[in-house]
């Protein structure tokens, strides 16, 4: 089986061959060809493409439009293609989705919920302002070391070990983190490790003494903002209504600026209020920052708020003016990065990340405050997940077995998708809380993640010509 993706976009005539990962970037006459070639048999190989029953149907529908000596030579472009295995490659892929399910459980990633506890009340929040349908606490220092104890020691030989410091707002707990963080380097030592620490905070309390320790310490810091100030201030308020952008702007500005633009990023989440999200990226930019994200709220359809699929037109708009911008900004010197715009096209993922997925539940892990184990953040607070704690371990493995046997090749969506190598699948907690199974797809979020795709690659054909 052959998976061939073609589309258009802002001027690009782009083909991408999914198994191989080759994007050909082709004129009017060849991107016409391969889509003929496509539609009569995906499955084609050197040989039946140098057949004449091929240039026959190829002469057949496409000769009122182009000369039999250009088609010969399109023809003979595509056949040079595929026989250099860049164009109508089988599947190489699903015979080893069985290795990875085999594969042991070693933990590389801990998210530790250092506080859930929130000084902020968003109203798109899963957290539950921090509570993650349970109560509101504070990890300790020994529940934490334990975690960090847990990861260690179920590390196997990895050496490069991440912990994420997330809550509700874990600055709330901030003498924990910084006790936990110095623990983590006394064990390094000890085992051969290094802990890559990251804080995800809305900068309510961040100060400079906070903005000194995580320079020192935090290989990465996720600041959470949602761009413009009336948009952020609507959906990220205090609990007394008052919204939080003008204090917390200049905090992350400094913070940033103290980081020379790198090793952080601002995340926010664009909602049904703003679907014309590009504006606030490109308010993040005028700000000054150089790294950012806006993802799309997931939410129920009855939630005023939520994207829904009549949304699709708009965002695809948006999508696609953001790429366009950016294209000019980075030709004038003023590039920026957007995460869901960043693609590597030349090495990419390994062969059992794409089989894999974000690793929840097998290589990533998250903790609560008590110590329970939970396959990620998205899934705490819901007890079928419930893995172990950090006292026992991993107590329930078959959850672990479970989440190792979700793949794109498991997801019956995902099967002749050509983004599937990109995004592994998609997120297994949207796909249970909409579907009830890890095994299925969000479907709008599939439609987002496909144009994002289309646009990311495009900016590469677009940047290329410089």
């Amino acid at each position: 089986m052959t998976l061939i993706h073609q589309y258009q976009n802002n001027g690009y005539n782009i083909v991408l061959d999914v198994y191989s990962g080759a994007v050909h970037v082709v004129d009017d006459l060849c991107y016409d060809v391969i889509g003929q070639l496509k539609e009569q048999n995906e499955n084609h190989t050197a040989e039946t493409l140098k057949s004449p029953e091929t240039f026959g149907m190829l002469q057949r529908t496409l000769g009122a439009k182009y000369s039999e000596e250009d088609l010969r030579d399109a023809l003979d472009d595509v056949t040079e293609l595929t026989e250099n295995g860049r164009l109508f490659v089988p599947d190489t892929y699903e015979p080893l989705i069985g290795i990875v399910k085999q594969r042991k459980t070693v933990v590389k990633a801990m998210c530790l919920h250092i506080a859930h506890d929130c000084n902020l009340a968003c109203r798109y929040c899963f957290a539950e302002e921090g509570e993650y349908h349970g109560r509101r606490a504070l990890m300790s220092f020994e529940v934490g070391k334990k975690a960090l104890d847990f990861l260690i020691a179920n590390s196997g030989s990895r050496r490069n070990l991440e912990v994420d410091f997330f809550g509700g707002e874990p600055l709330m707990n901030w003498q924990v983190v910084k006790d936990l963080v110095a623990y983590g380097r006394e064990q390094e030592k000890l085992h051969d490790k290094h802990f890559r620490f990251t804080v995800t905070t809305n900068g309510v309390l961040l100060n400079d003494e906070i903005q000194e320790f995580v320079n020192k310490e935090m290989d990465n810091v996720v600041l959470s903002l949602d761009g413009r100030k009336e948009i952020n201030d609507r959906m990220r308020p205090f609990r007394n209504g008052r919204g939080s952008y003008d204090l917390i702007v200049p905090k992350f500005q400094k913070l940033a600026d103290s980081r020379n633009q790198e090793r952080y990023y601002v995340r926010g989440t664009f909602t049904r209020n703003n679907l014309d999200f590009s504006n606030d990226i490109l308010h993040f930019a005028d700000l000054g920052f150089k790294q950012m994200s806006i993802e799309p709220v997931v939410g129920d359809e009855s939630d005023p708020y939520a994207i829904r699929e009549e949304d699709l037109p708009k965002i695809f708009e948006e999508y696609d003016r953001l790429a366009q911008i950016m294209i000019e900004r980075e030709k004038e010197g003023k590039g920026f990065n957007f995460f869901h715009f960043m693609i590597d096209l030349e090495g990419g993922p390994c062969i059992s990340k794409r089989l894999s997925g974000c690793g929840s539940g097998t290589e990533y892990l998250s903790v609560t405050p008590w110590g329970d184990l939970y396959p990620c953040h998205q899934f705490v607070g819901q007890e079928e997940f419930l893995m172990g704690n950090v006292d026992e371990g991993i107590t329930r493995p078959e959850i672990a077995d479970e989440f190792r046997g979700c793949s794109v090749y498991s997801k019956e969506k995902c099967k002749a998708c050509f983004a599937k190598f990109y995004c592994s699948g998609g997120c297994m907690a949207n796909a249970y809380n909409f579907h009830g199974t890890i095994h299925d797809a969000y479907d709008i979020g599939c439609e987002m993640q496909r144009k994002r795709v289309e646009c990311a690659i495009m900016m590469k054909a677009a940047l290329a010509e410089q």
